[in-house]
C-alpha cells in the first residue's frame, strides 16, 4: 500500500477507523470522510489521516466530498464504502430521502460514481463496499425503495445491504476491462457503536448480544484485506466473508434488478430538489 491513496467513508469510528488506521500503517495516504469535526481531528492526530467533513446522508454533501477529494488528489487507488446506519423509526433527510436508504445505499452510489473517472485513471484501483449477511433478509421493492409503507428499521437495513451487493456487482460489470475492481464484504457481527442509537428494539438486542459479538479489530480484517491484498488485484464481482469468497444471496445475482437499481438511483440523484440543493454544513454526530 506504500504510496497509494485510500478514501474511506465512516472512518472516524468502529471498523472504518480500524481500516483507515491499518491502511495508513501499511504506507497508504488515507483520507477519511466523516461529519464530526472532533472525531476527524482525532484520526488526524492518531495516524495522520487527511479529513473531509461531510454528511453522506445528503447527496449534495457526497458530491461535495468527491469534489473536495478531487481538488486535493490527482489519483484514487482504493475507495472503501463503509459508512452505514440503522434507524428504528422512519426519518427523512433534508433532501427528503429515507435516512437508512440515503446513507447505506445512495451515499455509496453517489460518491463512487462521482469518482469513477479518477478511479479509472488510477488503475489498477479498487472499490470495496461493506455489505452484510443481513442482505439475505433483504427484498427490493422498486415501487417503495424508501419504505414509505409499513417501515421497519431492521427490514430496511436488510434491504439496503442487499442494495450494496447489487451495486457492487453492477459496478463490477460496468468496469470490466478498466483495471478497477469492485467487491463487497461482510465484516461480521461486531461489538461497536453501530445500531446502539435510534435503532429501536434492534438496538436493545444488539446491546444484549454485545458479549457474544466480535471486536472491531477482527471485524475490520476482511475489508482491510480486500482493500490491500496483492492477490486480489484482478478479482472483481466477489462477495467476501472472513477473507474468503462466499456465494451471495440469490437476489444479489439478479442482473436485471441490479441494472434497474442503478437507473433508479441515477433518477433519484438527478431529481430537481436534490440537484438544486446546496451542499449542507454537516452537524456533529
Amino acid at each position: 500500500m506504500k504510496g497509494k491513496i485510500a478514501l474511506i467513508t465512516g472512518g472516524t469510528s468502529g471498523i472504518g477507523r480500524v481500516t483507515a488506521r491499518e491502511l495508513a500503517r501499511m504506507g497508504a495516504k488515507v483520507v477519511v470522510v466523516g461529519r464530526d469535526p472532533a472525531k476527524l481531528d482525532a484520526v488526524k492526530r492518531e495516524f495522520g489521516a487527511d479529513a473531509i467533513r461531510a454528511d453522506l446522508q445528503l447527496i449534495a454533501d457526497a458530491r461535495r466530498a468527491a469534489a473536495e477529494f478531487r481538488g486535493r488528489y490527482a489519483r484514487l487507488d482504493v475507495l472503501v464504502n463503509n459508512a452505514g446506519a440503522l434507524y428504528g423509526q422512519r426519518q427523512v433527510t433534508a433532501e427528503g430521502l429515507e435516512r437508512t436508504f440515503a446513507l447505506n445505499h445512495m451515499a455509496y452510489f453517489t460518491l463512487t460514481t462521482a469518482l469513477l473517472d479518477l478511479l479509472r485513471a488510477s488503475a489498477p484501483a479498487r472499490v470495496v463496499s461493506v455489505s452484510s449477511e443481513a442482505a439475505r433478509g433483504g427484498r427490493i421493492d422498486f415501487a417503495d425503495l424508501q419504505m414509505k409503507r409499513r417501515y421497519l428499521g431492521i427490514r430496511q437495513y436488510c434491504n439496503t445491504k442487499l442494495m450494496n451487493l447489487l451495486f457492487a456487482f453492477e459496478l463490477s460489470r460496468r468496469l470490466q476491462g478498466s483495471g478497477v475492481t469492485s467487491n463487497a464484504v461482510h465484516p461480521g457481527a461486531i461489538a461497536s457503536g453501530f445500531a446502539m442509537q435510534d435503532a429501536g428494539w434492534y438496538g436493545v438486542l444488539t446491546r444484549l448480544a454485545r458479549p457474544f459479538l466480535i471486536g472491531e479489530e477482527k471485524g475490520a480484517r476482511t475489508q482491510i484485506w480486500a482493500a490491500s491484498d496483492p492477490s486480489l488485484e484482478n478479482v472483481t464481482g466477489t462477495y467476501f466473508v472472513r477473507q474468503r469468497a462466499k456465494a451471495p444471496p440469490r437476489a444479489a445475482l439478479d442482473h436485471a434488478a441490479a441494472s434497474r437499481l442503478w437507473e433508479e438511483s441515477e433518477k433519484i440523484a438527478a431529481s430537481p430538489t436534490i440537484s438544486s440543493a446546496r451542499p449542507a454544513v454537516p452537524t456533529a454526530s
